[in-house]
């Protein structure tokens, strides 16, 4: 009844909101967006400035920023063309370049690189080189730009028959990663993905990429390198992961919407191989049908986090609409923004930073805004960092943020604004392009803020191959963790039998760069054995997480010693840790759980014990749950939640643990 009821609410109050607006009640136009940025607020330090507005841009859906610190924008006039308003403009829709020529933080001109029907509301663009990758549903478009004249000659498809076309829980992205691979998602009605040529997306393993439940669900998160191979799926069963992004250490960040209505909307890690709790893992059943030991509250029941093999959310949005997402790798923003992961809400109109704070030993993680405003047409939905480290805000500016609903539904009075953010003192937009003419530059240019100037670098000191080792060195000898991971993810995939940089890497003193050697190894299939050796009892349980993931389905003969290791070291309460330790088991679930029994003999009736009994997957499990389940010591609702454990197991051995709770 709650999301029905609230739905409804939401419903009638569209309804009134559409007979009320036709358009802005401060109308359009470049005196109009003025005025709305006096009812702005930014963080102490900073300043808003109007970088572009109507008629110049309308409707922007997505942006990048190019290492000339040009915005690419994606526009969606026509959006939800199957809605009343029909389509808008019958040309379609556009891609812009927009720049700023005379450095004073506003654009003074506009280039139409692509216009057509096939972008039409494109939900996502990366610019590399004179390469853009486009998504829309059912389409990732890669549009070349042959002769450098801004404007697309070559239009190649690299992924069709994605569902989600003119919805806005298709597909999105892409954004490029520190090693040069291409990561996008897709929403819950993308539901797969095939080839060009409508050949079905096969991952790593053989299995099809479909939501299915064989093994994937709902919405889901993918890495594949450029032109399409080595396809992985990262992460899935998400509702509507707006975006993602990567950060220097190769870990994955992602905003998810919730079911309209539902107070669960979420900022996630991105753990490889791992399932978000949108849909029931075993039946694909909705999160409002009934199971046993259902959550109370609506963020954590919209989730199935008291399920076992549930990631949970890394920040629990509650309200809201998280868009894009990027993760701050600059300077030029205060410190407290510095290596932080910054989103757009376009339904609390505000633009977060996702802060994680040190107090003594323990982290809390708080938000900070960075931009907001009351304005009822203040809907930001992208950001990107520029190369000279200030933030450009998309504002779709509309009075809602409702799914596949506008108001400004006719041409003549559509809104649509790029905001740039710098420090008070930072007002010109001025942008010293990145030479890429010898290594050493090439090298400046890799610890660049913005992503477009960081694949060009890193694009230009991997053709260089061992010749780029001199001046890669010196990043790595660098002071500042970031830029030892991006000289890493160049360093780390050279080839050896051994390599040196990667096991260099795992005595570093950041836990966060000892974290690359590990998925560096495990992304090339390299020897990842032989770094998680070195790290089984690392200090840090983010490294040792990173360890056994990367033992998802290892066939060495060591690594059931190895995950019993990591396994000895779970305290009872980290749950992400304990997920880690579920993936990790996966292909491997009797002989780890055998290796764990080994090392933990007798003293297994834990509360540590028992959470890893609850994730296990292993024949050896159901008789552990059913101790547990008539043990008289443990609470009911304790008890509850070991039966449900048992739904996720199968088998004979499981067969004969339920005739035994018959039995009693």
């Amino acid at each position: 009844m709650y999301v029905t009821s609230h739905f409804l609410i939401s419903s009638l109050a569209w309804m009134t909101l559409v007979s009320a607006w036709a358009q802005s009640p401060a109308g359009v136009g470049s005196e109009s967006a003025k005025a709305q940025l006096k009812r702005m607020q930014t963080a102490e330090g900073l300043e808003v400035q109007l970088f572009a507005s109507e008629p110049m841009v309308l409707n922007p859906t997505s942006l990048d920023i190019d290492p000339r610190g040009r915005v690419w924008v994606t526009e969606g006039v026509n959006y939800r063309q199957w809605q009343a308003w029909g389509k808008l403009r019958s040309d379609g829709d556009r891609i812009l370049i927009l720049e700023d020529n005379d450095q004073n933080g506003e654009a003074d001109k506009s280039t139409v690189f692509y216009q057509g029907n096939d972008i039409n509301s494109a939900q996502g663009i990366c610019v590399l080189e004179n390469q853009i990758f486009v998504a829309c549903s059912p389409d990732i478009i890669v549009l070349t730009d042959t002769d450098g004249d801004d404007k697309a000659d070559k239009k190649e498809v690299l992924f069709t028959g994605i569902g989600g076309v003119d919805h806005d829980q298709g597909v999105h992205g892409p954004v490029i990663g520190p090693g040069g691979n291409l990561y996008f998602n897709f929403g819950n009605q993308g539901s797969q993905i095939s080839h060009a040529n409508g050949s079905p997306v096969t991952d790593l393993m053989g299995r099809t990429v479909r939501a299915d439940g064989n093994p994937y669900w709902g919405g889901m998160a993918f890495r594949c390198r450029m032109d399409g191979s080595k396809f992985e799926v990262i992460g899935h069963n998400f509702r509507n992961p707006f975006e993602l992004t990567v950060d220097s250490f190769g870990a994955v960040w992602q905003s998810d919407q919730a079911d309209q209505g539902a107070p669960a909307a979420r900022i996630n890690e991105v753990f490889e191989c791992g399932n978000f709790g949108y849909l029931d893992e075993l039946t694909g059943a909705s999160w409002i049908e009934n199971r046993l030991k259902m959550a109370k509250e609506i963020p954590l029941r919209h989730w199935h986090e008291h399920d076992p093999g549930v990631i949970p959310a890394l920040w629990k949005i509650g309200e809201g609409a998280p868009k894009g997402i990027t993760v701050y790798e600059g300077t030029l923003l205060p410190s407290q923004f510095q290596n932080q992961i910054i989103y757009c809400d376009s339904q609390e109109q505000a633009v977060h930073g996702l802060l994680t704070e040190k107090i003594g030993d323990a982290e809390k993680t708080v938000i900070q805004n960075i931009l907001s405003s009351k304005h009822p047409w203040f809907r930001p939905c992208d950001v990107g960092t520029a190369p000279d480290g200030s933030l450009m805000i998309a504002d779709w500016n509309d009075a809602t943020s409702a799914e596949n609903l506008m108001t400004d539904q006719q041409l003549d009075s559509m809104s649509g604004r790029i905001y740039r953010i710098a420090p008070l003192e930072k007002t010109n937009y001025t942008i010293l392009q990145a030479s890429l003419d010898s290594g050493k530059r090439a090298v400046q240019a890799l610890k660049s803020p913005n992503a477009s100037t960081r694949y060009s670098a890193w694009r230009r000191l991997k053709e260089m191959g061992n010749k780029a080792i001199p001046e890669l060195l010196a990043l790595w000898r660098s002071t500042t963790p970031h830029f030892r991971a991006r000289a890493l993810h160049l360093l780390g995939r050279l080839k050896y039998e051994s390599n040196p940089y990667l096991i260099e890497a795992m005595s570093d003193e950041n836990a966060s760069v000892r974290a690359t050697a590990i998925r560096i190894a495990r992304e090339q299939k390299m020897r990842v054995i032989d770094l998680i050796k070195r790290a089984v009892r690392d200090s840090s349980p983010a490294v040792r997480r990173e360890c056994a993931i990367a033992l998802n389905h290892s066939k060495s003969t060591l690594a059931p010693e190895l995950w019993a290791t990591i396994a000895m070291q779970y305290d009872g309460k980290d749950r992400f840790y304990l997920e880690a330790l579920g993936i990790g088991a996966q292909g491997n679930e009797d002989v780890f759980f055998e290796a764990w029994m080994n090392l933990v003999k007798d003293d297994w009736d834990t509360p540590a014990g028992r959470d890893i009994i609850w994730r296990s997957r292993s024949k050896f499990t159901p008789a552990k749950l059913v101790l547990f389940i008539k043990d008289p010591s443990i609470d009911a609702s304790e008890k509850t939640r070991y039966r449900r454990a048992l739904d996720f197991l199968e088998g004979p051995e499981k067969d004969a643990a339920l005739l035994q709770l018959l039995g009693e």
